[in-house]
């Protein structure tokens, strides 16, 4: 998961281009209702001017938050909302004297044009911050919730394979006690990682020894009903993601493609990194038409709520049917520094 922004984290980065575009546009709406509002004779050269006077301001603002932001959202909520708006009225004030000097006008300090001005700056500056904490707490109150959901389904193992792996450590301690060892830790591997913390990511070296360490449980109590094949290439080991991804992708794998056929089947797990993209396919036979085992996607839903979550505008779990196969291909950026 993405680090999550501190409690303290209130106003946006400026520095955004989508940011400073928004900005930008709003500053010009904002020009375009005080010269409606001022009824000029000559509405565009009035509009000209008062956009120029107006986008001095926002641009002067945005560029202070974008050197500064940082440091201001380290104040607290209170404080960093009280400095933004000092720094609007004095930006206000300065590029006020600036513009009269520019153009000539006597007297330069003119109070009462000032203090017209300082008060338009209060009003816009306190609704504007005011839409930019309520935005921030939303954002808070739509992390809080998924992060619930995500906790809760992340710690969800389906029953069925946790009584399937207790029984089949209990033969195996009578057979071969090495083995027995072998599926105690692999489970013990999955459940600590179902335990651990949401907000750290974990790895894709990781995930993929999870990955085969569910499927060495399954591949005791199934035998040969159950192949598996791994065509991985170049894939950056390091590459950062969501604990557990992988593993509720295979235990759907198994549970509607493999269990209800009674020859078994093959599942495909493929892994490709192209153009700052990791790519990885999972396939699996399609289930028999007479198969109750109805899905409800949820393991599915979840784990792209959290793709996106962590990686909000290329994370994305991608699925349909190849060549007579159910396919699922996850889908995550991943920036390489050697590349």
């Amino acid at each position: 998961m993405q680090a999550s922004r501190s409690d303290s984290a209130f106003l946006p980065s400026f520095c955004e281009i989508r940011l400073v575009f928004v900005w930008v546009i709003t500053a010009e709406l904002l020009a375009i209702v005080l010269t409606l509002a001022a009824q000029p004779q000559d509405f565009w050269s009035s509009l000209s001017l008062r956009s120029l006077y107006v986008q001095w301001v926002a641009l002067g603002l945005a560029g202070v938050l974008c050197l500064s932001g940082r440091r201001i959202n380290r104040l607290g909520h209170t404080w960093a909302g009280v400095t933004v708006w000092l720094l609007a009225l004095l930006i206000t004030a300065l590029v006020f004297v600036a513009s009269r000097y520019l153009l000539h006008v006597n007297p330069l300090f003119d109070w009462q044009v000032l203090l017209h001005h300082l008060g338009i700056c209060a009003i816009v500056s306190a609704v504007a911050l005011r839409y930019l904490y309520e935005m921030h707490r939303e954002q808070e109150r739509l992390a809080a919730g998924l992060q619930a959901r995500a906790q809760a389904l992340q710690a969800r193992i389906r029953p069925h394979f946790l009584f399937n792996s207790m029984n089949t450590i209990a033969s195996l301690t009578r057979t071969d006690a090495r083995v027995a060892e072998q599926v105690v830790e692999d489970l013990s591997d999955l459940f600590r990682a179902s335990l651990a913390d949401n907000e750290r990511l974990s790895s894709l070296d990781k995930e993929l020894e999870l990955a085969r360490g569910y499927l060495r449980i399954e591949a005791q109590r199934l035998g040969e009903r159950l192949q598996v094949n791994w065509d991985l290439q170049d894939l950056p080991s390091h590459a950062p993601m969501p604990a557990l991804l992988l593993q509720p992708l295979l235990e759907n794998a198994v549970y509607h493609g493999i269990e209800p056929a009674v020859s078994g089947g093959l599942i495909e797990i493929s892994g490709r990194y192209r153009r700052g993209l990791v790519n990885i396919g999972i396939s699996n036979p399609l289930p028999d038409k007479q198969s109750n085992r109805k899905g409800n996607h949820m393991a599915q839903q979840n784990v792209l709520e959290r793709l996106r979550a962590a990686f909000p505008d290329q994370g994305d779990l991608r699925i349909g049917e190849v060549e007579g196969r159910y396919q699922v291909r996850l889908v995550f950026p991943y920036e390489d520094g050697a590349s």
